[in-house]
């Protein structure tokens, strides 16, 4: 497979509709876009360059949670190699969430990494609900919307009934503690549904980024759909009662029976 220039990666996403000096949220597999000039280093260099020097960067380098968190140190748990990578580069800042991190390059890198609080991980003052504010683009690179944190910000905005606790070890006044933090919690295939609402309404681009399929909308077009749709109905996201899905089984199981 022939290897491709940093100039090609840097064509498609232009064309895909990266905006320059803009603020983007990149979810990608490099086995999806490779082979490329660089590695994942040139992917990402691909994507500053597409950026400029007045645009933002940002990737979630979400972590295992089962030791204590140091952004300049603990590694990304299931995020791949390019956002592994991200975080480490100089720089890049990271957030300092004891489970559900991001790491920005750019101009607006301090607001967008700024602290948060704990709960919910994907909430409007988080990395993920900065990027909606500041009218930020979302792109997938090789991955589905099952990957899209943003769209766990629309659950948040929605005030979806479902929130599932998982542990997480945390350091306060010089204790080492676990802590339970909510979040709205479940397999995300229903996430695949954004496909349909952004497509009907041609609020979402998609091309090849290298040979990988990518997708990419508007923060806000996306999180405006999705809370339309959960406003309607606040479990369009979970797996059907009954269809052998533990993880929505679980959120279902968290609802309160006051809200159920």
């Amino acid at each position: 497979m022939r290897l491709m220039s940093d100039s090609r990666i840097e064509r498609d996403l232009r064309n895909l509709g990266v905006r320059e000096e803009g603020v983007l949220l990149v979810h990608t597999s490099f086995r999806a876009v490779r082979p490329v000039e660089g590695g994942p280093l040139g992917l990402i260099g691909a994507l500053q360059a597409v950026l400029g020097p007045q645009g933002t960067l940002v990737m979630p380098t979400m972590t295992a949670g089962d030791t204590v968190f140091d952004p300049r140190s603990t590694p990304t748990d299931s995020m791949g190699i390019t956002a592994e990578l991200f975080w480490r580069q100089p720089g890049v800042l990271r957030s300092t969430h004891p489970g559900g991190s991001f790491a920005a390059s750019g101009p607006l890198a301090g607001q967008i990494c700024a602290p948060q609080p704990l709960s919910p991980p994907h909430g409007p003052d988080s990395p993920v609900g900065r990027v909606h504010a500041l009218a930020g683009q979302v792109l997938l690179l090789g991955v589905t919307h099952s990957e899209n944190t943003t769209l766990h910000l629309a659950e948040a905005l929605a005030g979806v009934p479902y929130s599932v606790s998982h542990p997480c070890v945390v350091e306060a006044d010089g204790e080492v503690k676990t802590v339970m933090i909510p979040e709205t919690d479940h397999c995300c295939r229903g996430f695949q549904l954004a496909d349909h609402w952004l497509r009907v309404h041609a609020l979402q681009r998609e091309g090849k980024v290298g040979n990988a399929h990518a997708r990419l909308c508007d923060s806000r077009s996306l999180v405006m759909l999705a809370v339309e749709h959960l406003t309607a109905n606040p479990l369009t996201f979970l797996c059907p009662a009954g269809a052998g899905c533990e993880e929505c089984d679980a959120a279902r199981a968290s609802i309160p029976p006051s809200a159920a």
